[in-house]
């Protein structure tokens, strides 16, 4: 209960002033000359202006606040290890009941490194969990706080928290712990597909440097060496990029006894494979409307390096042009089929018919190129069902449709078949999904027979148009007609045929992403997305090994034609491993090589400066430890309130403080000249005044 006077005058103070400052004068006048009466007209004067200004007297009742103390509990994935876990819930539920006896406490527990953002699982941000408890609460009521953590804290401020509180932290884990982990020094983002790549490496032991250790190296999950490493000194490392694409380098070392996890005994990198510019031989016949075509898109490629030449008229054709007017130079066939057709990803054909130029046995040498792991395309025209046709050379064993000698001159729009609606490489072309399609028509098709490999486009009647076949390690494509130049054209609209002409050549050349069957996995945050390619209807459900080892079972859904799809949400972060029939493939889900695995042993050093900024302590709750107060199997000391100015630590024990702080629940007001009490003192002192004037 407080108690106060207030004043409620009854006139204003300036009206007050300039009615009783006179009358003060006089009466002090009076006391001065010392005038019969003064005295009593100078008290009737004091009960007048009492009786104005109006005193009354307050009684509050106040409540007061209790302090604000918070609970930090430390929930990141490094206090899964060992007996930490164990060691935070027995903490936590000993500090709630002591601290249940002080009602001027109020606690608030806050667990941190639980939610499903990546970068909060990734790190330890026990200060930000802090910030967030005390946001709406003045300073004044701040009582301090209590961290249960390894130590390992990665939002440490560079000085004091911003509180005026003393902050405590009870350190889980043991002294002495053990543990050794590895870690990219050096990583490069990107590296040349088939060249070696130079990276560093480090191997960290607590027990300091040490023999030499092996280290696993594995690229895209396949183990490619063992090197042997020096701990604590960076080591170099030279791996090949065998993809184009995403690759993971992964390096791994065996536990050591007694050490306290293998979670970070891997280190990943990931390197995006680039392909060198890839060399490409187009081979063009007689000229015809659609020539440059090829040839204009391949250019525009600054990926690919492009070697062409055209046959513009057969040898046999002597019509006594001068020989200075024809090719400055002779074209090095030799060099190109034989000595360096190796060295090509690519050979087209367009239009091209057999008329001695190329003798008949670099047509040999063309399909032993294919198949060894070349890749051939031929672009038909009605050369191909004549009689000069390039299926009647060595080259036929490579090609996936001999002619018919027939040509079709039919006006049709090019469909996708039923394959290739799932195919990747005419699978969603732009303008196929209506019908009829949304482009423009041709008007020739070159008639095959006995076609193997895939139809993924027909023509006229439903012929085949576009085959896509493989042969040995190479592979094959054949488009059954020379009237694509009509999209490039724009006639009726054109079509997409750069999207087309771009993945015909692409899955020639084995890009990844053109696979029929391919699947791949990426982690985006904390969810695992999986993503399967196939020609198939069907390809059942993924299996999933996590970084711990267990094995989860994902069901692929059918996104569109040829893609199924699946995710699945965690809460670990590491390498998976992901199967689905005869493929596989690795994806990492969070940031790679986190901060809460780069040193998992716990520490009482990250906490120090900022406990000690605001008069708190950083202990361990070891049940080894000098504490005497055991709480479970773990050590605490007691809890004391203590003033704003008073000391918040000692040997056994820790503080927090209360605050002064109280709200006002009722107020008592009562009057001192108000009523016939007031009235009554009034008249007493000017009936005293009149009666000493009247004698």
């Amino acid at each position: 209960m407080n108690w106060s006077i207030s004043f409620e005058p009854l006139l204003s103070w300036p009206l007050f002033g300039l009615l009783f400052v006179p009358l003060l004068l006089l009466a002090l006048v009076g006391l001065w000359f010392r005038q019969r009466g003064s005295a009593l007209r100078f008290i009737a004067l004091l009960a007048l202006a009492a009786a104005l200004l109006n005193p009354v007297f307050l009684a509050e009742e106040r409540e007061a606040l209790k302090s604000v103390v918070a609970l930090i509990v430390d929930r990141s994935q490094s206090q899964d290890i060992g007996d930490r876990t164990k060691q935070t819930d027995e903490a936590l539920a000993g500090l709630q009941q002591r601290l249940a006896r002080f009602k001027q406490f109020d606690v608030r527990v806050v667990e941190a490194g639980k939610s499903e953002a990546a970068d909060e699982r990734t790190e330890t941000r026990l200060f930000s969990a802090l910030e967030g408890a005390f946001r709406d609460v003045p300073p004044s009521r701040i009582g301090g706080a209590v961290m249960i953590t390894d130590g390992e804290v990665h939002d440490v401020p560079a000085g004091a928290p911003e509180f005026n509180a003393p902050l405590h932290a009870l350190i889980t884990g043991n002294e002495h712990e053990k543990d050794r982990r590895i870690r990219f020094e050096n990583a490069p983002r990107f590296g040349l597909v088939g060249k070696p790549l130079d990276m560093t490496y480090r191997v960290i032991s607590t027990e300091g440097d040490g023999a030499p250790v092996d280290v696993r190296v594995s690229v895209n999950g396949e183990q490619v060496s063992v090197e042997h490493a020096t701990v604590g000194q960076p080591m170099k490392l030279s791996v090949t990029i065998p993809n184009a694409g995403r690759n993971i380098v992964q390096l791994g070392i065996d536990r050591e006894p007694g050490e306290l996890t293998d979670a970070n005994n891997r280190a990943i990198a990931l390197v995006d494979g680039i392909r060198e510019n890839l060399r490409v031989l187009l081979v063009s016949g007689e000229p015809h409307a659609g020539e440059r075509t090829w040839r204009n898109l391949l250019k525009s490629d600054a990926s690919v390096d492009l070697v062409h030449f055209t046959i513009l008229r057969p040898p046999e054709k002597q019509d006594g042009t001068p020989i200075n007017e024809l090719s400055l130079i002779a074209f090095p066939t030799r060099e190109l089929f034989v000595e360096k057709i190796k060295d090509f990803d690519l050979i087209i054909f367009d239009r091209y018919q057999h008329r001695d130029v190329l003798p008949i046995l670099y047509y040999d040498y063309i399909s032993e190129y294919v198949e060894k792991g070349g890749a051939l395309l031929i672009a038909a025209g009605p050369e191909y069902a004549g009689e000069n046709s390039i299926a009647r050379t060595p080259l036929n064993a490579a090609l996936p449709a001999l002619p018919t000698g027939e040509v079709v001159d039919k006006a049709f729009y090019p469909r996708l078949t039923d394959l290739g609606q799932r195919h990747p490489v005419t699978r969603g072309l732009d303008g196929s999904a209506s019908e009829p399609p949304h482009w423009s028509r041709w008007f020739r098709t070159i008639g095959v027979k006995n076609p193997e490999g895939e139809v993924v486009m027909k023509g006229a009647d439903n012929r085949p148009l576009l085959l896509l076949d493989r042969k040995g390690e190479g592979r094959v494509g054949m488009l059954l007609s020379d009237q694509g130049w009509l999209w490039a054209r724009g006639f009726e609209g054109g079509g997409p045929h750069v999207q087309l002409y771009r993945r015909i050549a692409h899955w020639l050349m084995k890009e990844p992403e053109l696979e029929e069957e391919r699947l791949t996995a990426d982690g985006r945050g904390m969810v695992l997305e999986i993503r399967r390619q196939t020609m198939s209807d069907d390809p059942g459900p993924a299996q999933v090994i996590t970084p711990s080892g267990k094995t989860v079972t994902v069901k692929l859904e059918k996104a569109e034609p040829g893609i199924f799809t699946g995710s699945l949400r965690t809460s670990e972060i590491g390498l998976y491993q992901i199967a689905n029939g005869d493929l596989t493939a690795l994806a990492h889900v969070g940031p790679i090589n986190a901060p809460e695995f780069q040193d998992v042993v716990s520490t009482e050093n990250r906490l120090k400066a900022p406990a000690e900024a605001t008069g708190g302590s950083v202990r361990r709750m070891a049940p080894s430890s000098t504490l005497a107060n055991l709480a479970g199997g773990v050590a605490l000391p007691s809890i004391v309130p203590v003033r704003s100015s008073a000391a918040a630590s000692g040997d056994d024990w820790i503080g927090l403080r209360t605050t002064d702080d109280s709200t006002l629940k009722a107020v008592s007001r009562v009057p001192l000249f108000g009523g016939f009490l007031g009235l009554g003192l009034l008249l007493l002192a000017i009936g005293s005044m009149w009666y000493r004037e009247g004698r």
